[in-house]
């Protein structure tokens, strides 16, 4: 019953939070007027500036911001227990994360439509234009790195997801083409496409499970033994990174801005399945919170090495409740088709609260739904001699044709089917960023089992859905990072780097470097741990920089800026302490020993030097803005 509670009391908080504190927001800070001419009809093109329905705009702006941040962070972030991540999300999500999207958005909208690194040059200085830039392309590459293997890592464990994943790119072009052609989106065209799309999931859950095993291919070309990095991962990775490539410098309206459409569908289809589970499982007392995990994991049962809840509760979650991502896809994009301010609540506040209900389903599923038993953990010992894990789907019943309950397995005793899945006798080197992935795939699985959705088809679709999440942040990224690198290179004076596919090749070059980064205990492509973290930590900066825009640009014209005091501090002070954990704490970057690594150590660095001056720019200026507006050239005027 309690993951029944926990469902529907999320929904209502959200709502309320989104009708209250959300009308709040849009009336009394930032004072929504529909009376203004907004970016989308003040410079339409119909190419970038193009005025679009609300319904339209939401499912972009949704699709483009939840990625597999809302996926992976409380995956990982529950060894701490689930009732930290959890209030983590829901306050995070409405007090800080919808604040700082729905602030980003509103901001770009009152400045023709530019990004906030654009704004922030004439809100503050003209310097942290560059700094802005320069944070941005070393967040942009760890998150090219970090989501490209992600996606990859799903692959090696979930097979049955590649054919569903690869087979919306031809759809995409297909769908992209017709409408280049002035063909409509008819319901019939989408309809026929998603069974498409679920078809080829399900062959790949049956039939055409695609596998990399470079052991069978390269003895096959004569290779005496199989190098380190030809790991399946690895080569994933590399073909991932070349897709990015050509998904880059491809017009947009060919490939991504099709595809995203599909996928807001094929995501919408299988997250409502997914919910419905969830609460028919709590409501038939299926699958209970309470019973199947601990609320809190006390510090003598952490793993080895593992890192201290505070800070790193706040930067492993990530995009779950805040992503400083979001404020680029809300003033990179989403700003220049928004068709009326008013619409800018429901866009902005409501997409980031949409996404915390999102890492909420993924804290009951790696909890809830894995502790109802359908899974249980095998061992084996790989050619290292190293131990490792593998999952399977227990015995079903065959005259049914459903997985057995939690009672017809003579119940597992509390919390130890859980305790598999985040053991807490391993030590934190141990740890596989595609495990915690895992336990969403295989938790929200055994949700859907209680619709009779066999065990093998549930993980398919759900490993479907996290690697299409994922895909959507990877290409997105690939396109900004893109702009970042050719910006820097005018800025900067080296004119190489204005070329747009020597700029892609440096962004997508640079992210395999990241990608390929060994745990202390694995080869290449096995650094996930140490990834996502730094991920994490650069990501919630960006954050903090963006509500340092927003509250210049309420500060210069009087407006109460209260609300953002604590958020903007929370995410200075908390990024920037986890970051100093991971150069100069126990096996950090810095650090001679295991963790030693000096080109991630290098980013830290970079990115702390950077964030730190331009807050110094902010506060030195900080006392002299009040009541000051900015004017387009950069230079100030007295408000009258």
């Amino acid at each position: 019953m309690s993951t029944l509670v926990v469902a529907v009391a999320t929904i209502v908080v959200l709502l309320v939070a989104y009708r209250v504190y959300g009308t709040y927001l849009a009336k009394n800070i930032f004072q929504l007027d529909d009376s203004r001419r907004v970016p989308s009809r003040e410079f339409e093109d119909q190419v970038d500036y193009v005025p679009t329905r609300k319904s339209v705009v939401f499912g972009h702006h949704f699709t483009s911001i939840a990625g597999t941040g809302p996926i992976v962070g409380p995956a990982l972030a529950v060894f701490w227990g689930w009732l930290p991540a959890l209030l983590w999300v829901l306050l995070g999500g409405i007090f800080v994360g919808a604040v700082h999207d729905f602030g980003s958005l509103v901001v770009s909208l009152r400045n023709r439509g530019e990004t906030i690194g654009q704004v922030a040059g004439r809100l503050i200085s003209k310097r942290t234009r560059l700094l802005f830039l320069l944070i941005l392309f070393f967040a942009l590459t760890v998150v090219l790195g970090i989501f490209g293997l992600v996606v990859a890592q799903v692959f090696q464990l979930y097979p049955s997801s590649v054919l569903g994943t690869w087979i919306s790119l031809p759809l995409a072009v297909l769908f992209g083409w017709l409408a280049r052609k002035g063909q409509s989106a008819s319901s019939l065209l989408l309809l026929m496409m998603m069974l498409v799309i679920y078809g080829s999931v399900w062959l790949g859950a049956y039939y055409v499970p695609v596998r990399l095993e470079p052991e069978t291919w390269w003895t096959a070309m004569g290779g005496a033994a199989v190098p380190s990095w030809a790991n399946s991962v690895v080569l994933w990775t590399i073909i991932l990174l070349v897709y990015c490539y050509f998904a880059s410098v491809m017009p947009v309206s060919l490939l991504l801005q099709p595809r995203d459409y599909l996928n807001s569908w094929q995501l919408i289809i299988a997250l409502s399945l997914l919910v419905l589970a969830i609460c028919y499982a709590g409501a038939t007392n299926q699958a209970d919170l309470v019973a199947s995990a601990p609320a809190m994991v006390a510090s003598n049962e952490m793993p080895a090495g593992a890192p201290p809840m505070f800070p790193f509760l706040f930067i492993t979650i990530a995009c779950g409740a805040v992503s400083g991502f979001h404020c680029l896809v809300s003033s990179g994009t989403t700003s220049k088709q928004v068709a009326q301010e008013s619409d800018s609540q429901a866009i902005g506040f409501g997409s980031m609260l949409l996404e915390s209900g999102l890492a909420v389903t993924v804290i009951l599923a790696c909890c809830a739904g894995i502790g109802m038993g359908l899974f249980e953990r095998t061992e084996s010992t790989d050619a290292a001699g190293k131990t490792r894990y593998q999952f399977v789907a227990k015995a079903t019943d065959a005259e049914a044709d459903r997985p057995l309950t939690r009672a017809e397995l003579k119940g597992p005793s509390q919390f130890a089917v859980w305790r598999q899945r985040y053991d807490a006798h391993r030590s934190w080197a141990d740890y596989r960023m595609a495990e915690t992935v895992g336990a969403f795939v295989d938790g929200g699985a055994s949700f859907l089992s209680v619709f009779k959705i066999p065990l093998v088809l549930g993980q398919a679709v759900l490993a479907v859905l996290v690697a299409c999440f994922a895909a959507t942040t990877l290409d997105s990224a690939a396109r900004l990072q893109r702009y970042v690198i050719q910006e820097l290179g005018a800025n900067l004076r080296i004119t190489p780097l204005e070329n747009k596919h020597v700029a892609t090749g440096v962004a997508v070059g640079l992210a395999g470097l990241i990608a390929f980064m060994p745990s202390s205990s694995g080869g290449p492509g096995t650094g996930g741990t140490i990834l996502w973290p730094l991920f994490g930590a650069t990501n919630q900066l960006l954050a903090g920089l963006a509500f340092l825009v927003i509250l210049f640009y309420l500060w210069r014209r009087g407006v109460a800026i209260h609300f953002l005091v604590l958020p903007l501090i929370l995410m200075a002070v908390m990024p920037l302490w986890a970051l100093g954990y991971q150069l100069f704490g126990p096996n950090g970057f810095l650090v001679a020993g295991k963790g030693q690594n000096w080109m991630l150590g290098g980013i830290g660095i970079a990115t702390i030097i950077l964030q730190i001056w331009m807050f110094a720019e902010a506060l030195w200026l900080f006392p002299r803005a009040r009541g000051v507006l900015e004017a387009a050239d950069g230079k100030s005027s007295t408000v009258t």
